[in-house]
């Protein structure tokens, strides 16, 4: 029998498929739940039959009878709520980005490592089942050796800059909140670590609005193993939403797209083969059942803490090098 484990979810938003993906755990009930906005709060609550209801976070990463929290709160509250989950003895599961700077993700990592307790981030695309059969064709050799990867986080959410809470923030980044995705997925696919990048971006498409940061970034990645890469952060594009990604390799080139992805091994259009493996085919809460299980068995989430740092290093890298228009190396917290 696994052990019963209480949970608690604060932030309201992509935090309710938390919610739903913890009470779809046998022996996991979602008990507290947190929201500023005491009307979504109701409803959600209402909705699930969850009891516990708070406007202040500190009820659920305080409680001692939770044993894990999700905090999916807006991103400057991260950190802040994350440490007192840690201080309070709880796992945490974490929403992208989990900092915002890197002192605050130095005193995020400490306090985690003073817990002793597990944490995780929502680095979703690596459950989509189309990656994963791209993962184990490279780790295969099928694609021969790496060449270049190009990943861009392409959705038409510009609302949520000029309108959302992201627009209001002191401070926001396009990459954080969006490309840290396809960052994530492509060290994942090829097993490769960014060692330095250089970043450029533009404002047009947020002009004359009260955002004030750039809102498309295109930031060129290189690899330790070799590979050289490219990711692009567009929150406006013209276009139906899309996570994409090209793979060239020496043997093979991988390039995703809706309905299906193609699959190349020459130039002729005999070497080109449909991939109709489902895709994106998650939800939000499916790496869930993944820390659950790493919390009961003693063991590191597939999403490790180690993950998590790096990927938000680069993140850093990335706009470093934006706001010095210059190539910054990655430095590594661990």
């Amino acid at each position: 029998m696994s052990p019963r484990l209480r949970a608690g979810v604060v932030g309201l938003g992509v935090g309710e498929q938390h919610l739903l993906g913890y009470n779809a755990i046998d022996g996991v009930e979602v008990t507290d739940i947190c929201d500023i906005d005491a009307e979504k709060l109701a409803e959600v609550g209402e909705r699930n039959q969850v009891s516990g209801r708070h406007t202040d976070y500190r009820r659920v990463t305080e409680n001692p009878d939770i044993d894990v929290v999700s905090i999916a709160s807006h991103d400057d509250h991260h950190v802040e709520q994350a440490i007192s989950a840690f201080r309070h003895g709880k796992h945490v599961m974490l929403e992208k980005p989990v900092a915002l700077n890197r002192a605050d993700a130095e005193r995020l990592l400490r306090a985690q490592q003073d817990s002793g307790r597990l944490m995780t981030s929502n680095l979703i695309l690596r459950r989509s089942p189309r990656f994963k059969e791209l993962k184990q064709w490279i780790e295969a050799g099928d694609f021969g050796e790496i060449v270049a990867i190009e990943g861009d986080y392409i959705h038409q959410i510009l609302w949520k800059l000029t309108d959302g809470w992201r627009g209001k923030m002191d401070f926001y980044c396009v990459t954080y909140g969006g490309g840290i995705h396809l960052i994530d997925l492509m060290r994942w696919l090829i097993g490769q670590e960014i060692v330095e990048v250089t970043g450029m971006g533009n404002k047009i498409l947020t002009r004359g609005s009260d955002y004030q940061y750039d809102d498309v970034i295109m930031n060129l990645l290189r690899f330790d193993g070799g590979a050289i890469g490219r990711t692009m952060s567009n929150l406006g594009p013209q276009r139906t939403q899309l996570h994409a990604l090209s793979v060239y390799g020496s043997k093979k080139t991988f390039v995703n797209d809706k309905p299906h992805a193609k699959l190349f091994d020459g130039d002729q259009p005999e070497n080109e083969q449909a991939v109709e493996t489902p895709y994106p085919g998650i939800e939000k809460f499916d790496l869930l059942p993944d820390f659950i299980d790493a919390i009961r068995e003693g063991r590191e989430p597939n999403v490790s803490i180690q993950d998590i740092f790096r990927v938000m290093d680069v993140c850093f890298a990335c706009y470093d090098s934006l706001e010095a228009r210059r190539t910054v190396a990655v430095s590594y917290l661990i």
